[in-house]
C-alpha cells in the first residue's frame, strides 16, 4: 500500500525533494525549500515593516504606537505559529510513510483549528484593546494610536492563521513555490494600501492597520483554494474532522507552551523599551521590525530542515535525519554572518527611511549594528531549533525555552534598573536591550539546542 500511495502525483513530487536522488546535495535540497519558504515567512514582519516606514513619517507618537500594537498582533500571531510546525511535520511524516489521503487530511484539520482559534482570538483582542495597549505601557497620544491600530488589523488575524496552516501543508508536501508567490503579491498589496490609506486619504496608523487587514485575507484566499483542490483530487475529506483537530491541538500543546515562553521574553523587552521612553520605543519598534524580517531568512532554513528531517523520520531513514541536520546548521551560520554584515551596513545608511527625527536615527544605528554583529548566532540557532520540531521533539522545546525565560526575564528587570535615570544615555540603553536580545535570549536557547542535537547525533552514531 505504501509504494503503490508512494507512486501517486503529490508524494512523487516529495521524493523529488526529500529522498536522495545522487544528482542533488544536501544544500541544494536544503536551499531548495529554504528560498520559496522566506517567502511565507517574511509576509507578516514584511507588513510591520512596510507599516513602519510609512507610519516613521506621520510623527514619533504614532510610530510608538504602532510599535505596541504590531507586537501584540505579532506576538499573538507567534503563539499560533505551531499551527504551521506542527502541520509541516505531521504532513511531512505521513507523507515519508506513504500515506498521502492521512496526510492531507491532517492539513485540513489544521485550517479548520486555525479558523476556529483565529475567530475567537480577533474578538477578545478588539473588545480589550485598549487595556491590553496600557499593560504594554503606552500612553497618552501613543495609547490612542496604538488602540486604533490594534482595532483595525485585529480581523485579519483569522486570515494571516489560515495562511500559516496552509502553509504548513505545503511545506509538508514539498510545495513551496506558492507560498513565495503568496508572500510577494501580499506584500504589494500591503504596500499600495498602505501609501494610499495612510498617506493619501490621511488615515494614518488605522489606515495601516485596514491595509494589512485586506492583505492577510487575500494571502489566505491565495493559499486555501489550492491546498482544497489538491486535497479534494487525492480523495481527502475536507469537513472539520472532530478527532484531528484534538490530534492537532494535542501536537501543538507543547510548541504553544515554547512559543508562550519565548513571546513573554520579547514582550517584557518592548515593555521595557516603552518605559524607557518614546525616542528608544521609536527605534525599537523600527530595529525589531528589521529584525523579525531578517530572523525570517534564518528561519527558513530551519523549516526546510524540518520538512526534510520529517520525512526522513517517517521513512526511518536516521542516518540521512542526521545528515540533514549538520547541513542545516552550518547553513545557518554561514546565512547569519552574511546578513549580519549586510546589517550592519545598512544600519549606518538606512535610518532616514525610517525617521525624520536625529536622536532616532542614531538609535537605531546603534540597534542594528548590536543586532548585526550577533546574528551568526542566532542563525546557528534558528537552524537547529527547526531541527528538533521536524524530529518531533516538543517537550524538551517546551521546557529549555520556560527555563530561557525563568534567566532571561530577571536579567532584564536588573538591564531596566541599572538603565534608569536621565544620566543614562539613549544609546546605551538602546545598546543593552538589543544585547539581552541576542546574547541572552538567543546565546541560552543556543545552548539547550546545542546539547540537545549531541546527545541524538551520539544516539544515532551508535545505532540505537
Amino acid at each position: 500500500m505504501a509504494n503503490d500511495e508512494r507512486a501517486g502525483g503529490m508524494a512523487s513530487d516529495v521524493v523529488k525533494v526529500t529522498g536522495t536522488p545522487p544528482e542533488r546535495s544536501v544544500n541544494r535540497r536544503i536551499l531548495a525549500l529554504a528560498i520559496p519558504t522566506f517567502g511565507q515567512l517574511i509576509a507578516e514582519p514584511a507588513f510591520a515593516l512596510i507599516d513602519t516606514a510609512v507610519v516613521g513619517h506621520v510623527g514619533d507618537s504614532a510610530l510608538a504606537g504602532l510599535s505596541v500594537g504590531s507586537t501584540i498582533v505579532l506576538t499573538v500571531a507567534g503563539l499560533c505559529v505551531f499551527l504551521a510546525y506542527g502541520t509541516t511535520s505531521r504532513v511531512a511524516r505521513l507523507m515519508g510513510a506513504g500515506k498521502r489521503r492521512e496526510g492531507l487530511e491532517a492539513g485540513i484539520s489544521g485550517l479548520w483549528l486555525a479558523l476556529t482559534i483565529g475567530i475567537v482570538v480577533s474578538v477578545a483582542l478588539f473588545v480589550f484593546a485598549r487595556p491590553i495597549c496600557m499593560w504594554m505601557g503606552a500612553n497618552g497620544g501613543a495609547l490612542d494610536d496604538a488602540v486604533a491600530y490594534l482595532r483595525a488589523v485585529v480581523f485579519g488575524l483569522p486570515g494571516m492563521l489560515l495562511v500559516y496552516a496552509a502553509n504548513g501543508i505545503f511545506r509538508g508536501l514539498a510545495k513551496v513555490t506558492i507560498t513565495l508567490v503568496a508572500a510577494i503579491a501580499g506584500a504589494v498589496l500591503n504596500t499600495i494600501l498602505d501609501v494610499t490609506l495612510i498617506l493619501g486619504c490621511g488615515w494614518g496608523v488605522f489606515g495601516s492597520g485596514v491595509g494589512t487587514l485586506i492583505a492577510q485575507w487575500f494571502m489566505a484566499v491565495v493559499l486555501i483554494g489550492p491546498a482544497l483542490l489538491w486535497a479534494h483530487q487525492e480523495g481527502a475529506s475536507l469537513r472539520p474532522r472532530v478527532r484531528s483537530m484534538k490530534a492537532s491541538m494535542g501536537d501543538g500543546l507543547m510548541l504553544f507552551v515554547r512559543t508562550l515562553a519565548l513571546r513573554a521574553c520579547l514582550m517584557a523587552t518592548v515593555m521595557l523599551a516603552a518605559r524607557m521612553g518614546v525616542l528608544v520605543l521609536a527605534a525599537y519598534q523600527v530595529v525589531n521590525s528589521t529584525w523579525n524580517f531578517v530572523l525570517n531568512m534564518l528561519d527558513a532554513i530551519g523549516i526546510a530542515g524540518q520538512s526534510l528531517v520529517a520525512v526522513e523520520i517517517g521513512a526511518k531513514r536516521p542516518q540521512q535525519a542526521l545528515r540533514m541536520t549538520k547541513a542545516a546548521g552550518r547553513a545557518g551560520l554561514v546565512a547569519g554572518i552574511v546578513i549580519g554584515v549586510g546589517l550592519i551596513v545598512l544600519g549606518m545608511i538606512a535610518p532616514p527611511l525610517f525617521s525624520a527625527s536625529e536622536p532616532v536615527r542614531m538609535l537605531i544605528t546603534v540597534g542594528m549594528v548590536v543586532v548585526g554583529a550577533t546574528l551568526p548566532l542566532s542563525g546557528w540557532m534558528w537552524a537547529i531549533d527547526g531541527i528538533l520540531i521536524g524530529a518531533g521533539d516538543y517537550r524538551y522545546l517546551a521546557v529549555t525555552c520556560i527555563i530561557t525565560a525563568c534567566i532571561y526575564l530577571p536579567c532584564l528587570a536588573g538591564i531596566g534598573v541599572l538603565c534608569n535615570g536621565s544620566a543614562v544615555p539613549g544609546t546605551v540603553r538602546m545598546a543593552a536591550l538589543w544585547a539581552a536580545v541576542t546574547l541572552l535570549f538567543i546565546g541560552i536557547r543556543a545552548m539547550f539546542n546545542g546539547l540537545r542535537v549531541r546527545d541524538k547525533t551520539a544516539s544515532i552514531e551508535a545505532g540505537q
